[in-house]
Protein backbone atom coordinates (compact mmCIF):
# COMPACT_ATOMS: atom_id res chain seq x y z
CA UNK A 1 0.00 0.00 0.00
CA UNK A 2 0.81 3.77 -1.01
CA UNK A 3 3.03 5.71 2.27
CA UNK A 4 0.48 7.39 4.05
CA UNK A 5 2.66 10.66 5.61
CA UNK A 6 2.10 11.46 9.08
CA UNK A 7 2.91 15.28 9.92
CA UNK A 8 2.72 16.45 13.73
CA UNK A 9 1.28 19.99 14.31
CA UNK A 10 3.61 22.43 16.20
CA UNK A 11 2.22 23.85 19.66
CA UNK A 12 6.22 24.48 21.28
CA UNK A 13 6.39 20.81 22.46
CA UNK A 14 10.01 20.55 23.61
CA UNK A 15 11.83 19.31 26.29
CA UNK A 16 14.73 20.38 28.40
CA UNK A 17 17.36 17.15 27.58
CA UNK A 18 19.40 18.08 31.30
CA UNK A 19 15.92 17.87 33.58
CA UNK A 20 17.28 16.22 36.42
CA UNK A 21 14.35 14.31 37.84
CA UNK A 22 15.49 13.51 40.74
CA UNK A 23 16.40 17.08 41.88
CA UNK A 24 13.22 18.04 39.66
CA UNK A 25 15.56 21.13 37.97
CA UNK A 26 15.72 22.34 34.74
CA UNK A 27 19.92 23.31 34.06
CA UNK A 28 20.20 26.97 35.42
CA UNK A 29 21.70 28.29 31.98
CA UNK A 30 19.03 26.80 30.16
CA UNK A 31 16.98 28.85 26.97
CA UNK A 32 14.10 27.94 25.84
CA UNK A 33 13.45 26.64 22.55
CA UNK A 34 17.27 26.82 21.51
CA UNK A 35 18.38 24.33 24.36
CA UNK A 36 15.35 22.26 24.34
CA UNK A 37 14.37 19.07 22.05
CA UNK A 38 11.93 18.39 19.66
CA UNK A 39 10.73 14.65 19.31
CA UNK A 40 12.23 14.49 16.40
CA UNK A 41 15.63 15.29 18.25
CA UNK A 42 15.27 12.84 20.89
CA UNK A 43 14.13 9.51 18.73
CA UNK A 44 16.75 7.86 16.71
CA UNK A 45 14.25 6.99 14.32
CA UNK A 46 11.32 9.09 12.47
CA UNK A 47 8.09 9.27 14.85
CA UNK A 48 6.51 11.57 11.97
CA UNK A 49 6.94 12.53 8.53
CA UNK A 50 6.95 16.12 8.62
CA UNK A 51 5.70 18.75 10.77
CA UNK A 52 2.95 21.38 10.05
CA UNK A 53 3.33 24.79 11.65
CA UNK A 54 -0.14 27.26 11.68
CA UNK A 55 0.42 31.40 10.72
CA UNK A 56 -1.42 32.12 13.88
CA UNK A 57 0.60 30.07 16.69
CA UNK A 58 3.56 32.25 15.16
CA UNK A 59 2.30 35.32 14.32
CA UNK A 60 -0.62 35.75 16.50
CA UNK A 61 -3.60 37.42 15.25
CA UNK A 62 -5.77 40.80 15.26
CA UNK A 63 -3.35 42.25 17.78
CA UNK A 64 -3.09 39.16 20.05
CA UNK A 65 -0.28 37.40 20.42
CA UNK A 66 0.77 33.86 19.35
CA UNK A 67 2.56 31.11 21.20
CA UNK A 68 6.21 32.53 20.40
CA UNK A 69 7.83 35.59 22.07
CA UNK A 70 8.58 38.05 19.66
CA UNK A 71 12.83 36.66 20.02
CA UNK A 72 11.56 33.32 18.74
CA UNK A 73 9.57 35.00 16.39
CA UNK A 74 12.31 36.75 15.30
CA UNK A 75 14.47 33.64 14.82
CA UNK A 76 12.02 31.65 13.04
CA UNK A 77 11.42 34.35 10.36
CA UNK A 78 15.47 34.86 9.79
CA UNK A 79 16.31 31.22 10.45
CA UNK A 80 13.29 29.45 7.85
CA UNK A 81 11.61 26.64 9.24
CA UNK A 82 14.25 23.94 9.23
CA UNK A 83 16.86 25.33 10.60
CA UNK A 84 14.75 27.06 13.62
CA UNK A 85 12.68 23.30 14.06
CA UNK A 86 16.47 21.54 13.52
CA UNK A 87 14.83 19.56 11.18
CA UNK A 88 16.56 17.45 8.83
CA UNK A 89 15.83 17.90 5.53
CA UNK A 90 14.52 14.42 4.97
CA UNK A 91 11.33 15.57 6.85
CA UNK A 92 8.34 17.06 5.08
CA UNK A 93 7.09 20.84 5.97
CA UNK A 94 3.43 22.21 5.81
CA UNK A 95 2.38 25.35 6.80
CA UNK A 96 -1.37 26.73 7.33
CA UNK A 97 -3.30 29.46 8.78
CA UNK A 98 -4.58 28.08 11.85
CA UNK A 99 -8.35 28.93 10.99
CA UNK A 100 -9.49 27.59 14.32
CA UNK A 101 -8.48 30.77 15.65
CA UNK A 102 -10.79 32.95 13.91
CA UNK A 103 -13.22 30.44 13.44
CA UNK A 104 -15.70 32.43 15.00
CA UNK A 105 -15.18 35.71 12.54
CA UNK A 106 -17.33 36.47 10.04
CA UNK A 107 -14.76 36.11 7.51
CA UNK A 108 -10.77 35.37 7.53
CA UNK A 109 -8.21 37.83 9.23
CA UNK A 110 -5.62 37.32 6.79
CA UNK A 111 -4.78 37.94 3.33
CA UNK A 112 -3.55 35.92 0.89
CA UNK A 113 -0.52 38.09 0.61
CA UNK A 114 -0.02 37.60 4.02
CA UNK A 115 -0.19 33.87 4.19
CA UNK A 116 1.89 33.71 1.12
CA UNK A 117 4.66 35.60 2.72
CA UNK A 118 4.53 33.35 5.81
CA UNK A 119 4.80 30.48 3.82
CA UNK A 120 7.85 31.47 1.63
CA UNK A 121 9.88 33.58 4.31
CA UNK A 122 9.99 30.61 6.16
CA UNK A 123 11.21 28.19 3.43
CA UNK A 124 8.10 25.33 3.70
CA UNK A 125 7.53 22.85 1.18
CA UNK A 126 3.75 22.79 1.62
CA UNK A 127 1.67 25.31 2.25
CA UNK A 128 -2.58 25.14 2.82
CA UNK A 129 -4.67 27.81 0.76
CA UNK A 130 -6.48 30.40 3.55
CA UNK A 131 -9.47 28.65 4.58
CA UNK A 132 -12.81 29.35 6.63
CA UNK A 133 -14.30 25.73 8.35
CA UNK A 134 -17.71 24.85 8.62
CA UNK A 135 -18.87 23.55 11.75
CA UNK A 136 -22.41 21.92 10.81
CA UNK A 137 -22.83 18.38 9.79
CA UNK A 138 -25.90 16.58 8.58
CA UNK A 139 -26.79 13.12 10.00
CA UNK A 140 -29.93 11.32 9.65
CA UNK A 141 -31.36 12.83 12.50
CA UNK A 142 -30.25 16.44 11.73
CA UNK A 143 -30.60 18.40 8.61
CA UNK A 144 -29.04 21.99 7.76
CA UNK A 145 -30.83 24.09 6.38
CA UNK A 146 -32.56 27.63 6.61
CA UNK A 147 -30.06 30.15 8.18
CA UNK A 148 -27.73 27.41 9.06
CA UNK A 149 -27.16 26.12 5.44
CA UNK A 150 -26.87 30.05 3.63
CA UNK A 151 -24.35 30.52 6.50
CA UNK A 152 -21.98 26.58 5.38
CA UNK A 153 -22.67 27.95 2.25
CA UNK A 154 -21.42 31.79 2.45
CA UNK A 155 -18.10 29.78 4.16
CA UNK A 156 -17.87 27.08 1.74
CA UNK A 157 -17.84 30.04 -1.12
CA UNK A 158 -15.27 32.20 0.67
CA UNK A 159 -13.00 28.85 1.15
CA UNK A 160 -13.08 28.23 -2.81
CA UNK A 161 -12.67 31.82 -3.60
CA UNK A 162 -9.15 32.06 -1.68
CA UNK A 163 -8.21 28.69 -2.98
CA UNK A 164 -8.78 30.03 -6.41
CA UNK A 165 -6.57 33.17 -5.42
CA UNK A 166 -4.51 31.61 -3.70
CA UNK A 167 -3.48 28.93 -6.46
CA UNK A 168 -3.11 31.98 -9.07
CA UNK A 169 -0.51 33.61 -6.71
CA UNK A 170 1.47 30.53 -6.58
CA UNK A 171 2.81 30.19 -10.38
CA UNK A 172 6.18 30.68 -9.70
CA UNK A 173 6.14 29.88 -5.38
CA UNK A 174 8.33 27.08 -4.24
CA UNK A 175 5.93 25.19 -2.38
CA UNK A 176 3.10 22.76 -2.98
CA UNK A 177 -0.34 24.44 -2.80
CA UNK A 178 -3.01 22.63 -1.06
CA UNK A 179 -6.84 23.74 -1.60
CA UNK A 180 -9.17 23.46 1.37
CA UNK A 181 -12.55 21.77 0.65
CA UNK A 182 -15.15 21.99 3.40
CA UNK A 183 -18.69 21.03 3.30
CA UNK A 184 -21.61 20.27 5.71
CA UNK A 185 -22.52 16.72 3.99
CA UNK A 186 -20.62 14.46 1.71
CA UNK A 187 -22.09 16.12 -1.19
CA UNK A 188 -21.24 19.33 -0.31
CA UNK A 189 -17.97 18.20 0.13
CA UNK A 190 -17.46 16.71 -3.12
CA UNK A 191 -18.55 19.57 -4.78
CA UNK A 192 -15.92 21.50 -3.21
CA UNK A 193 -13.27 18.98 -4.14
CA UNK A 194 -14.79 19.35 -7.79
CA UNK A 195 -14.41 22.84 -7.81
CA UNK A 196 -11.00 22.84 -6.59
CA UNK A 197 -10.00 20.54 -9.17
CA UNK A 198 -11.09 22.22 -11.70
CA UNK A 199 -8.89 25.63 -10.08
CA UNK A 200 -5.81 22.81 -10.80
CA UNK A 201 -5.51 21.30 -7.38
CA UNK A 202 -3.59 17.85 -7.23
CA UNK A 203 -3.22 18.40 -3.39
CA UNK A 204 -6.32 19.11 -1.71
CA UNK A 205 -6.71 19.33 2.70
CA UNK A 206 -10.55 17.89 4.05
CA UNK A 207 -10.50 20.15 7.03
CA UNK A 208 -13.73 20.53 9.30
CA UNK A 209 -13.82 16.84 10.28
CA UNK A 210 -12.31 16.48 13.59
CA UNK A 211 -16.05 16.46 15.50
CA UNK A 212 -17.07 13.88 12.86
CA UNK A 213 -17.52 10.08 13.70
CA UNK A 214 -15.18 7.95 11.52
CA UNK A 215 -18.25 6.35 9.46
CA UNK A 216 -19.04 9.80 8.86
CA UNK A 217 -15.69 10.44 7.39
CA UNK A 218 -15.64 7.39 5.35
CA UNK A 219 -18.88 8.32 4.27
CA UNK A 220 -17.40 12.04 2.78
CA UNK A 221 -14.37 10.23 1.58
CA UNK A 222 -16.22 7.12 -0.48
CA UNK A 223 -18.20 10.58 -2.32
CA UNK A 224 -14.91 12.25 -2.87
CA UNK A 225 -13.11 9.49 -4.21
CA UNK A 226 -16.07 8.74 -6.71
CA UNK A 227 -15.13 12.38 -8.43
CA UNK A 228 -11.37 12.39 -7.78
CA UNK A 229 -9.08 12.92 -10.25
CA UNK A 230 -6.27 10.10 -10.42
CA UNK A 231 -3.57 12.51 -10.08
CA UNK A 232 -5.52 14.08 -6.91
CA UNK A 233 -4.30 13.36 -3.40
CA UNK A 234 -6.34 14.00 0.05
CA UNK A 235 -4.92 15.56 2.88
CA UNK A 236 -6.89 15.06 6.20
CA UNK A 237 -6.60 18.01 9.05
CA UNK A 238 -6.57 16.96 12.49
CA UNK A 239 -7.83 13.07 11.87
CA UNK A 240 -5.77 10.50 13.79
CA UNK A 241 -7.82 7.49 13.28
CA UNK A 242 -4.94 4.82 12.73
CA UNK A 243 -7.48 2.19 12.79
CA UNK A 244 -9.06 3.23 9.66
CA UNK A 245 -5.84 4.06 8.02
CA UNK A 246 -5.84 1.60 5.13
CA UNK A 247 -9.36 2.56 4.69
CA UNK A 248 -8.47 6.54 4.29
CA UNK A 249 -5.53 5.00 1.89
CA UNK A 250 -8.44 3.12 -0.19
CA UNK A 251 -10.04 6.87 -1.26
CA UNK A 252 -7.23 8.73 -1.76
CA UNK A 253 -5.75 9.91 1.60
CA UNK A 254 -2.17 10.09 1.40
CA UNK A 255 -1.49 12.06 4.29
CA UNK A 256 -2.83 13.46 7.66
CA UNK A 257 -1.81 16.03 10.77
CA UNK A 258 -2.68 15.56 14.59
CA UNK A 259 -1.93 16.12 17.99
CA UNK A 260 -3.34 13.56 19.45
CA UNK A 261 -1.17 11.08 20.63
CA UNK A 262 0.86 14.04 22.40
CA UNK A 263 -2.32 15.44 23.76
CA UNK A 264 -3.59 12.26 25.47
CA UNK A 265 0.02 11.85 27.33
CA UNK A 266 -0.54 15.47 28.36
CA UNK A 267 -3.91 15.65 29.37
CA UNK A 268 -5.61 12.34 29.28
CA UNK A 269 -6.72 11.39 32.90
CA UNK A 270 -7.15 7.90 31.59
CA UNK A 271 -5.21 5.40 28.93
CA UNK A 272 -2.59 7.61 28.43
CA UNK A 273 0.56 5.85 28.23
CA UNK A 274 0.05 3.80 24.94
CA UNK A 275 1.81 0.31 23.83
CA UNK A 276 1.19 -1.84 20.89
CA UNK A 277 -0.62 -3.91 23.13
CA UNK A 278 -2.35 -2.23 25.80
CA UNK A 279 -3.24 1.54 27.18
CA UNK A 280 -2.34 1.88 30.60
CA UNK A 281 -3.16 5.27 33.10
CA UNK A 282 -0.05 7.03 34.36
CA UNK A 283 0.21 7.15 38.38
CA UNK A 284 -0.84 10.25 39.70
CA UNK A 285 1.57 12.05 42.02
CA UNK A 286 1.24 15.91 41.88
CA UNK A 287 3.12 18.45 42.66
CA UNK A 288 2.01 19.90 45.82
CA UNK A 289 4.00 23.23 44.79
CA UNK A 290 3.13 23.31 41.63
CA UNK A 291 -0.08 21.36 40.78
CA UNK A 292 -2.98 24.09 40.60
CA UNK A 293 -5.23 21.45 42.84
CA UNK A 294 -2.96 20.76 45.32
CA UNK A 295 -2.34 24.17 46.13
CA UNK A 296 -5.91 25.00 46.12
CA UNK A 297 -6.35 22.29 48.51
CA UNK A 298 -3.23 23.61 51.01
CA UNK A 299 -4.66 27.23 50.70
CA UNK A 300 -7.73 26.33 52.00
CA UNK A 301 -6.85 24.05 54.98
CA UNK A 302 -8.10 21.43 53.41
CA UNK A 303 -4.86 19.33 53.37
CA UNK A 304 -1.78 20.00 55.70
CA UNK A 305 0.84 21.47 53.34
CA UNK A 306 4.05 19.69 55.55
CA UNK A 307 2.15 16.43 55.67
CA UNK A 308 1.74 16.36 51.49
CA UNK A 309 5.06 17.65 51.28
CA UNK A 310 6.22 14.29 52.99
CA UNK A 311 3.90 11.74 51.78
CA UNK A 312 4.90 13.62 47.70
CA UNK A 313 8.51 12.87 49.04
CA UNK A 314 7.76 9.04 50.23
CA UNK A 315 6.13 8.50 46.94
CA UNK A 316 8.65 9.64 44.82
CA UNK A 317 11.53 8.12 46.49
CA UNK A 318 9.68 4.56 46.46
CA UNK A 319 8.98 4.82 42.85
CA UNK A 320 12.79 5.09 42.26
CA UNK A 321 13.42 2.30 44.28
CA UNK A 322 10.21 0.30 42.91
CA UNK A 323 11.97 0.66 39.41
CA UNK A 324 15.69 0.02 40.73
CA UNK A 325 13.80 -3.32 42.08
CA UNK A 326 14.66 -2.83 45.85
CA UNK A 327 10.93 -2.29 47.08
CA UNK A 328 8.00 -4.57 46.24
CA UNK A 329 4.90 -3.50 44.21
CA UNK A 330 2.53 -3.54 47.54
CA UNK A 331 4.99 -1.18 49.42
CA UNK A 332 4.81 1.35 46.48
CA UNK A 333 1.26 0.75 46.34
CA UNK A 334 0.58 1.33 49.73
CA UNK A 335 2.29 4.73 50.03
CA UNK A 336 0.55 5.48 46.56
CA UNK A 337 -2.98 5.12 47.61
CA UNK A 338 -2.43 7.03 51.43
CA UNK A 339 -1.13 10.21 49.13
CA UNK A 340 -3.92 9.89 46.92
CA UNK A 341 -6.22 10.04 49.95
CA UNK A 342 -4.80 13.24 50.86
CA UNK A 343 -5.72 14.73 47.31
CA UNK A 344 -8.01 12.84 46.06
CA UNK A 345 -10.32 10.92 49.08
CA UNK A 346 -13.29 10.59 46.91
CA UNK A 347 -11.85 8.32 43.98
CA UNK A 348 -9.15 5.95 43.92
CA UNK A 349 -6.95 4.21 41.05
CA UNK A 350 -5.72 1.47 42.64
CA UNK A 351 -6.49 -0.78 40.49
CA UNK A 352 -5.25 1.24 37.27
CA UNK A 353 -1.97 1.45 39.33
CA UNK A 354 -1.65 -2.20 40.06
CA UNK A 355 -1.86 -3.20 36.30
CA UNK A 356 0.68 -0.77 35.40
CA UNK A 357 2.90 -1.26 38.17
CA UNK A 358 2.19 -5.36 37.34
CA UNK A 359 2.99 -4.68 34.04
CA UNK A 360 5.42 -2.65 34.22
CA UNK A 361 5.27 -1.34 30.27
CA UNK A 362 8.40 0.86 30.34
CA UNK A 363 10.89 -1.85 30.78
CA UNK A 364 9.61 -3.12 27.73
CA UNK A 365 9.35 -0.42 25.25
CA UNK A 366 12.71 0.03 23.27
CA UNK A 367 12.12 4.16 22.92
CA UNK A 368 14.94 6.04 23.78
CA UNK A 369 12.50 7.89 26.25
CA UNK A 370 11.13 5.10 27.94
CA UNK A 371 14.88 3.60 27.99
CA UNK A 372 16.26 6.40 29.32
CA UNK A 373 14.21 7.77 32.53
CA UNK A 374 12.15 4.74 32.92
CA UNK A 375 9.13 4.77 35.24
CA UNK A 376 9.11 8.33 35.22
CA UNK A 377 7.14 8.29 31.82
CA UNK A 378 4.21 7.02 33.91
CA UNK A 379 3.90 9.51 36.38
CA UNK A 380 1.28 12.45 36.13
CA UNK A 381 3.84 14.83 37.17
CA UNK A 382 4.72 17.79 35.85
CA UNK A 383 5.46 18.81 31.86
CA UNK A 384 8.86 17.29 32.13
CA UNK A 385 7.60 13.90 32.51
CA UNK A 386 4.25 15.22 30.73
CA UNK A 387 5.70 15.40 27.80
CA UNK A 388 7.54 12.86 27.00
CA UNK A 389 4.77 10.43 27.68
CA UNK A 390 3.39 12.41 24.73
CA UNK A 391 6.51 11.85 22.92
CA UNK A 392 6.24 8.15 24.00
CA UNK A 393 2.94 7.95 22.48
CA UNK A 394 4.30 9.78 19.25
CA UNK A 395 7.09 7.21 18.69
CA UNK A 396 4.16 4.17 19.05
CA UNK A 397 1.43 5.90 17.04
CA UNK A 398 3.73 5.95 14.38
CA UNK A 399 5.14 2.72 14.70
CA UNK A 400 1.23 1.89 14.43
CA UNK A 401 0.76 3.79 11.41
CA UNK A 402 3.80 1.85 9.69
CA UNK A 403 2.25 -1.28 10.73
CA UNK A 404 -1.31 -0.72 9.58
CA UNK A 405 0.32 0.44 6.20
CA UNK A 406 2.43 -2.76 5.75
Amino acid sequence: MAKVKFFFPDSHDYVDPTFDFIKETNNEHRVIQRDDKYAHELFSKPVYDGILVSKAIVDGLNGVKGRYSVAQRQRFFREGVYKFFRLPKSYETMGDCGAFSYAKEYEPLYTIDEVNEFYVNSGFTNGISLDHIIFDFESTKKKVINEQLKECQRRQEITLTLANDFLKANTKLNFVPYGVAHGWNPESYASSVIALQKMGYKTIALGGMIPLKSTEILSVLKHVNDIRNKDTKFHLLGINRLDFITEFAKFGVTSFDSTSPLMKGLKDDKFNYHTHQDDYTSIGLPQVDANHNMRKLVKTGAIDQNEAFDLEKDCLNAVVQFDLGNISKESLLNKLVNYEKLYSPESSRIDAMNKVLTDKPWKKCPCEICQEIGIHTLLKRGAARNRRRGFHNLYIAYEKLQRELN
